[in-house]
């Protein structure tokens, strides 16, 4: 992407365009502040082969602050840890490795579950990004993250490796995806199943058991979550995917694709798109399956669901760094494969 855009060139008129809006109250972790030093000495001792110009951008955009807000009833520092972890490492390592190549992704991916898992218990020492996710389960134990539910986020978390292996297709042809494999992807991308899986980490939802967790109706919430903050992301993150070549999944580049429309009827089309998952989401929170002395404990599960999709886009609607004319951290990896 260019760095000598004007502001003009690089909103295009769309900074007028209306934005999603989310009916849940805002909360902030009240030990967001001290999580933001930790991800400076992460940057600084983890990601060594970055660029300087790379680790001071990603300072400044505060990944997380996604974490803090995004489950901001944790009780402790210790719980928010591995959300966080996972949250600024993830976006920092898909910026790192924009340029790699499907099957590089793939075993990339590999490596990761396999250091989640505890398949593979040594502690990485050639590459910090790694590493993050070595201290990512380390700090899961330490919390005492139950198993169960921990299997559940890193579950999440592997198939969201799989759709950035999946998404480079894509990249390398710098074409838009067909809707429904956009779908299917960017439910993964967007990173919003393994916060969905660690919501359940909050207040008394540990007591929720798998029949819940796992039913078919919370299921679907949460691929409506997903794919909520997939497309609010989409909607943030346009004016940047339009001046770089190969940012083709978004929802308003498939659907300009696909229909041979105007960017900015595309754009109105897909804020349509997302309030109807909000819709959905919200009939889906009222009508939940009978589930006994639960029920109310479900209830506001899927209340702090909504409120995580809503402090996701805070994130968002806060950050005055990443997706800004020149603010976005371009990938530094060279692909050696095709």
């Amino acid at each position: 992407m260019s760095k000598t855009l004007s502001e003009e060139q690089f909103y295009a008129g769309m900074q007028h365009l209306p934005k999603p809006t989310y009916p849940f109250p805002d909360f902030m972790h009240p030990d967001f502040q001290q999580q933001r030093e930790e991800y400076y000495n992460w940057i600084d001792k983890e990601y060594t082969f970055h660029s300087q110009g790379a680790r001071e951008k990603h300072k400044q955009h505060h990944l997380t602050d996604i974490a803090a807000r995004g489950c901001p009833f944790l009780k402790t520092l210790a719980e928010l840890r591995p959300l966080a972890n996972f949250t600024a490492n993830g976006a920092m390592m898909d910026d790192y490795w924009d340029h790699c190549s499907r099957n590089e992704m793939y075993e990339i991916a590999n490596r990761i579950t396999a250091i989640l898992t505890g398949a593979d218990t040594a502690e990485p020492t050639d590459n910090g990004i790694f590493h993050l996710f070595w201290v990512l389960r380390q700090d899961a134990i330490k919390c005492e993250m139950p198993q169960r539910l921990y299997d559940k986020y890193i579950a999440s978390i592997h198939n969201l490796l799989i759709g950035y292996a999946e998404e480079k297709v894509y990249y390398r042809a710098n074409t838009p995806p067909p809707l429904p494999v956009y779908l299917i992807i960017r439910q993964e991308t967007s990173g919003g199943l393994p916060f969905c899986k660690y919501v359940a980490m909050q207040k008394n939802y540990r007591e929720l058991p798998d029949d819940v967790l796992e039913h078919p109706h919370i299921l679907r919430i949460h691929s409506l979550c997903a794919w909520m903050i997939g497309m609010h992301n989409d909607f943030i993150s346009l004016p940047k995917e339009l001046h770089r070549e190969g940012d083709t999944m978004n929802l308003i580049k498939v659907i300009q694709h696909e229909r041979k429309i105007p960017v900015s009827e595309a754009y109105m089309e897909a804020l349509k798109t997302h309030d109807s998952y909000l819709d959905e989401f919200m009939l889906l929170h009222q009508h939940l399956p009978p589930f006994g002395k639960l029920q109310s404990t479900v209830y506001d599960y899927v209340q702090d669901l909504g409120i995580m999709v809503a402090g996701v886009y805070a994130w968002h609607t806060h950050d005055v760094s990443r997706y800004v004319n020149g603010g976005y951290v371009e990938g530094e990896y060279i692909s050696q494969k095709h």
